[in-house]
């Protein structure tokens, strides 16, 4: 079951290829932990390869250059693959799983060395209020939250171990969670200021930014104006605003317009989750989005944006519903579902496009559109991988009382995916230089509590897929772009010091990839699926992924905003 949970800026002067490996040669004695030997070393920057060799000591790399001279305890021949920097996803959602079964098969078979998480939800702060909506899978997993704030969680994940690196948002409904509920009101003058003060520690404790997730309760709820004085508390310790918008639909504009003034006005940069366009009446606008953008950088803002390589987008099948019926949090919006009355204003709302809302089960063109992925329920394993319009059938229902029962069934932890977006946007938005890649998943592996059979393929496959499928076979973009996008881009836009590039004295986050094997076979029916072409995967100096195989070593480590 997905576990739903709705620094200083490093400026590196790009060098001559001949600064990398013009320095003299290791002397015969230099010994070191692990060398690659024998690669094309593409170093994150955008330039094409160079050939060389890489030595690593301890975390860091050590030297870069022609090394035949210098031994190691552990040589990797990499005679005809890519050497890179390890692939940042800058949208996961590992915070809980990896305390659950930290494997991290899903990212590391695909390059992934960091992630960055907190998509409005976040693993901090943490109280009664925000505790209670999580009871459910906190029992399923048997997992205790033992922490209150970020440096608690952080210190929980150090204990554990993580084979990846892990770096957070505090969530703008986390703290609003933390002091109002999930009610539907503004907090007063003294409910903001303790918002603003849970942000400002967990900003003090590593956190990366501010984020929202403005489709889903409570985060629905939060004005633009409380969301600016959150994020110029971010501001202050150098943070970004990264946010699901209001909208990837019939508002996205409004939407986009929104993002921009929260960064213009508390200045900061600001992201943009998993950038889309939904639903099928929109198809072909992603140029005009991009145009949008675009001006906005053009007159000085930073902003950019994430995506994932697919054309549907997964969430809770709850998520469907008006966000109006989650108002005082799940157990009242079951509640609802049970009253006729109420089914019927559902069923009247969702039958049309909004403007203060976004309408996922429309977008996708009903139930066809919306496949069942995860359930809690055992007794609904059987739904799992079938689309709401099969099950209204099998049922003989009308499919939203399909719908409002199945959620019903499973007490709104079911997980669904949504088939709303378009093949040409997809790839319009992919080649904008601004663009960086984020799965949307949370690390999981081929067996143990996380498995799931029907899970979205972005889970096993985004990184492979957006090399291999999109930038070599359908030629978007020369590769050494590609791994730009997914390695020094994300490292510069969340401040992520000495990672992200192949550097003297930069941590030894490595991928060891075959550019011409690489490539994702998760589909939609088959999820479980790991990807072929990624060798080696070092994690700070610590080999993670050899040719198909996890090591079980857990070099990962917390990514904390450095002020």
């Amino acid at each position: 079951m997905k576990l739903y949970r709705t620094c200083l800026v490093v400026l590196v002067a790009i060098a001559p290829v001949g600064c990398q490996s013009g320095g003299p040669k290791a002397a015969p004695e230099t010994k070191y932990d692990v060398i690659i030997r024998h690669g094309h070393i593409l170093d994150g920057t955008g330039n094409p390869w160079y050939a060389g060799d890489i030595a690593i000591r301890g975390d860091r790399i050590a030297a870069i250059g022609s090394l035949e001279n210098a031994k190691a305890t552990r040589e990797i021949d990499a005679t005809g693959l890519i050497v890179s920097p390890g692939f940042i996803d800058m949208l996961g959602q590992s915070e809980l799983s990896l305390l659950i079964d930290n494997r991290s098969q899903s990212k590391l078979s695909q390059g992934i060395t960091s992630e960055i998480t907190g998509e409005g939800g976040s693993v901090a702060p943490q109280n009664e209020h925000t505790l209670a909506p999580q009871k459910i899978i906190l029992d399923h997993y048997h997992l205790s939250v033992d922490w209150q704030d970020l440096a608690g969680y952080f210190r929980r994940l150090q204990r554990s171990g993580t084979p990846i690196n892990l770096g957070t948002y505090v969530g703008a409904s986390q703290v609003r969670q933390a002091v109002l509920g999930d009610v539907d009101r503004a907090p007063t003058p003294a409910e903001l200021e303790q918002m603003k003060s849970l942000v400002a520690t967990a900003m003090q404790q590593g956190a990366l930014g501010l984020s929202t997730a403005l489709i889903y309760p409570p985060g629905h709820y939060a004005t633009t104006e409380e969301l600016i004085a959150l994020a110029k508390v971010a501001s202050r310790y150098g943070g970004i605003y990264a946010s699901h918008m209001r909208s990837e639909g019939q508002s996205e504009t409004a939407a986009i317009d929104e993002a921009i003034r929260i960064g213009r006005e508390a200045n900061l940069p600001v992201e943009i989750f998993h950038l889309k366009v939904s639903g099928k009446a929109r198809w072909g606008d992603m140029p005009k989005v991009v145009a949008k953008l675009q001006a906005a950088r053009d007159s000085g803002l930073d902003i950019a944006a994430d995506m994932y390589p697919y054309i549907a987008g997964a969430t809770a099948l709850a998520s469907s519903l008006p966000p109006w019926m989650a108002d005082g949090g799940m157990e009242k919006l079951l509640e609802r579902l049970r009253d006729p009355a109420m089914r019927r204003r559902v069923v009247a709302d969702m039958a049309q496009d909004h403007n203060d809302w976004e309408n996922l089960y429309l977008d996708c063109g009903g139930g066809k559109g919306v496949m069942i992925s995860a359930v809690v329920n055992p007794d609904l394993q059987k739904y799992e991988g079938k689309t709401v319009a099969e099950i209204a059938k099998d049922e003989n229902k009308p499919e939203m009382d399909a719908l409002f029962d199945f959620i019903l069934a499973d007490k709104g932890q079911t997980a669904a995916l949504y088939f709303m977006a378009n093949e040409n946007d997809l790839q319009y938005g992919l080649k904008q230089g601004w663009t960086s890649i984020g799965l949307d998943a949370g690390e999981t592996s081929l067996d143990g509590p996380l498995f799931e059979p029907h899970t979205h393929p972005r889970a096993w496959g985004a990184m492979p897929r957006f090399l291999g499928h999109y930038a070599r076979d359908l030629n978007l973009m020369d590769l050494s772009q590609a791994v730009r996008k997914i390695t020094s881009l994300p490292a510069q836009r969340e401040h992520l010091s000495d990672r992200g590039l192949l550097r003297n004295g930069f941590y030894a986050d490595v991928t060891v990839f075959d550019p011409v094997a690489i490539l994702d076979t998760a589909t939609y029916t088959e999820p479980d699926q790991v990807s072929k072409g990624v060798e080696y995967v070092l994690v700070n100096g610590q080999l993670e992924w050899e040719r198909g195989k996890l090591t079980g070593a857990t070099g990962g480590r917390a990514l904390v905003h450095e002020r």
